[in-house]
């Protein structure tokens, strides 16, 4: 039992980077193309924003797994060949994007309307407006929201493990695979995606304060 929680931890350590990678690249293209779907859906046209909003859905009411497949085994069939990392990130950023961008386009709607109503009386232009007014409104809004999709992130990592990508629960599983030794491993996997969580959640906590403070000034 000792030596295979020696091994799964060692399994750990050298599948957290590729864990970490993905899921840091994941919530940061995420994050960026959310804004930018949640920003359209609320300013753009209606006949731009149905397309936008049918591909969210798409995403948001298919499970990640299936996802992964069809964008790994599927993709060269239309030629589109991914190494699994590669696979694996673009999936994961989709997947989250789709998500961020219903929080973002939920936190422009939650900005009060008599804010924009006197951003307009002082002559702010649009851009403006969003950066002086919305933004600093939204962040403190939408922040919890955020930091609970990137812990959902961090555990959908697992997942990318089925197309064989090497991170965290592809590696040690492979431990407990050779070994046989699935309680050992699966204790090591639970204990390391709940130290990551926890930390996830730290970290914003602390910046929620600051945030506050800040607007508070």
């Amino acid at each position: 039992m000792i030596q295979a929680l020696i091994d799964s931890l060692a399994a750990a350590a050298l599948g957290l980077p590729m864990t970490l990678a993905l899921w840091l690249g994941g919530v940061a293209i995420g994050i960026v193309a959310g804004f930018l779907i949640g920003a359209l859906r609320f300013f753009a046209p209606v006949a731009l924003t149905w397309p936008l909003a049918a591909v969210v859905e798409a995403v948001r009411g298919t499970p990640f797994l299936v996802q992964c497949f069809l964008l790994y085994f599927g993709g060269p069939f239309i030629g589109i060949d991914l190494s699994p990392v590669v696979a694996g990130l673009v999936a994961l950023s989709a997947y989250g994007a789709a998500y961020f961008s219903e929080v973002f386009r939920a936190g422009f709607m939650a900005v009060p309307k008599g804010q924009l109503e006197a951003a307009r009386m002082l002559g702010l232009s649009r851009p403006q407006t969003v950066l002086r007014i919305m933004l600093p409104v939204m962040a403190l809004a939408v922040l919890p929201s955020l930091v609970n999709l990137a812990v959902i992130l961090i555990k959908e990592t697992a997942v990318l493990s089925i197309i064989t990508v090497p991170e965290l629960t592809f590696r040690v599983q492979g431990v407990g695979s050779a070994t046989f030794a699935f309680a050992e491993t699966t204790l090591v996997l639970a204990l390391v995606y709940w130290a990551l969580t926890e930390a996830t959640s730290w970290a914003a906590r602390g910046l929620e304060r600051r945030i506050e403070r800040r607007m508070a000034a």
